[in-house]
């Protein structure tokens, strides 16, 4: 996977909500049927243009996904190994990688030596398996000692990564992942906070059973170079654009998703060297539609994260316009369920709080446009990166390679606009429309943008 990543469009999907899941496990019900309803939507996801999946967490746990208890059997909420495998398999059948969402960081209360650390106390041989053990307090849990939970939830129990044993126990949790289910590559949940030497020696491991295994890490602030490096990560969370994309358009102010973009892959960009994850919403923020104040700029968004550097990603539902937002310290919103493949009758069913801000027939086409124009087009994918337009409601870039020069000229303004551009001469035409060309003489060229769109102009 790691030799084709420049080409992959992503599908961000959250299976305990998009499958309705109960929000507790119970330990006890049969397997329930939630990935064999996933692997129904790959035909529809398939012709969005995605030809990668990051999916989870999938593995047994007491809640959300995130308080894991089992590394090695699929939650009895979405199914059960078997039903992996066969997703994992039906994806590959039609050319989609898969990356599981890996939660290495914490672990959740119910884990097999946490209970044993309750249950002995200071007997128990896995006190040095988990951060900051002290028997001298209690927990705010109530235990006869405390410990670190992740950023202060104590569902969360952070692991001690530097320990040998709690390394190998992981080690063999991913190993079991490759080799049985055969995915390609990891989402680390919690990178951020994740001991580099332990990231290290993961990516030695992956790499030595399979050399483009591909792995991906979540980071929200700091300088990405300290994650995606050689030996250690491919990829990060590109947090940084995903605040650019939606505050440019609802400040009316598009020099600051052009000074991320410039940061990170302009002359002297800090990331030249790697593809970061761009998305727009996430299992974890507010849906991108719910958060535009004007849903007409959904259009333009996409289009926006089809052309920049980077690896897009779509979050499940998106591509209809759902909305989502955080009711109450609850993220139910920003992950429902999807009762159908069919997007007019999940469109249908779905909670109202998350019904589509827009057309949802018009939004998906447009991102079925615009992904197949990146696969389609390797400058999109891996070529530099020039801006040459940047106002308020107008923003404009060129990416190339040897082969292929686009422009990609972005309108937030309600009505078409007209900007001036420094592009080489020649005769360009617009992807999106094959009507409109434009010919640039010396000096540049003008290019008119409709209204809340996108042009995708190829130099012919």
């Amino acid at each position: 996977m790691k030799a084709s990543i420049d080409s992959r469009i992503f599908y961000h999907i959250y299976p305990l909500g998009m499958c309705g899941c109960p929000p507790q496990n119970d330990f006890s019900s049969p397997a329930g049927s939630g990935l064999r309803e996933i692997e129904g939507h790959l035909d529809r996801i398939v012709d969005l243009g995605v030809n990668a999946l990051y999916i989870g967490p999938l593995f047994e746990s007491t809640a959300h996904g995130y308080d894991t208890l089992d590394y090695f059997h699929v939650d009895r909420r979405l199914g059960n190994n078997d039903d992996l495998k066969r997703l994992v398999s039906a994806c590959h059948d039609r050319g989609i990688a898969v990356v599981l969402d890996a939660v290495l960081n914490h672990v959740g209360r119910h884990f097999f030596a946490f209970k044993d650390l309750q249950q002995k106390g200071r007997e128990s041989s896995y006190q040095s398996w988990f951060a900051g053990v002290d028997f001298s307090r209690r927990s705010p849990a109530g235990d006869p000692f405390h410990y670190e939970g992740w950023s202060g939830h104590y569902d969360l129990v952070k692991l001690n990564t530097g320990n040998p044993d709690v390394a190998n126990h992981l080690f063999s949790a991913v190993k079991f992942w490759m080799e049985e289910f055969h995915i390609d590559g990891l989402r680390l949940d919690a990178a951020d906070v994740l001991e580099g030497g332990f990231m290290d020696s993961l990516s030695s491991f992956c790499r030595g059973i399979n050399p483009d295994f591909w792995l991906m890490g979540e980071v929200v602030h700091g300088d990405y170079r300290n994650w995606a490096r050689p030996g250690r990560l491919d990829s990060v969370t590109n947090y940084e654009a995903y605040k650019g994309l939606w505050s440019s358009f609802n400040d009316k102010n598009m020099f600051e998703i052009a000074w991320s973009l410039n940061r990170q892959f302009g002359n002297e960009g800090m990331y030249r060297d790697f593809l970061p994850y761009n998305f727009a919403d996430n299992h974890d923020v507010p849906r991108v539609a719910s958060v535009l104040k004007d849903p007409a700029h959904l259009y333009p968004l996409y289009g926006l994260l089809a052309a920049m550097p980077g690896i897009p990603s779509v979050y499940y539902g998106s591509e209809w316009g759902l909305r989502g937002e955080k009711k109450e310290g609850s993220d139910r919103q920003l992950r429902p369920r999807i009762e159908s493949p069919s997007a007019e009758q999940a469109v249908s069913r779905i909670d109202r709080n998350c019904a589509p801000a827009t057309d949802y027939r018009a939004l998906e086409e447009t991102i079925r446009h615009v992904f197949r124009i990146r696969k389609e087009n390797a400058a999109l994918r891996n070529g530099g990166f020039v801006p040459v337009h940047t106002s308020a409601l107008q923003y404009a870039f060129i990416r190339s390679n040897p082969e292929q020069t686009i422009l990609a000229a972005v309108n937030a303004d309600g009505s078409a606009q007209e900007i001036s551009v420094a592009i080489p001469e020649g005769v360009w035409q617009d992807l999106l429309d094959a009507s409109c060309t434009i010919e640039a003489r010396r000096g540049g060229a003008k290019v008119s943008i409709p209204a809340n769109w996108i042009r995708l102009l190829r130099k012919l």
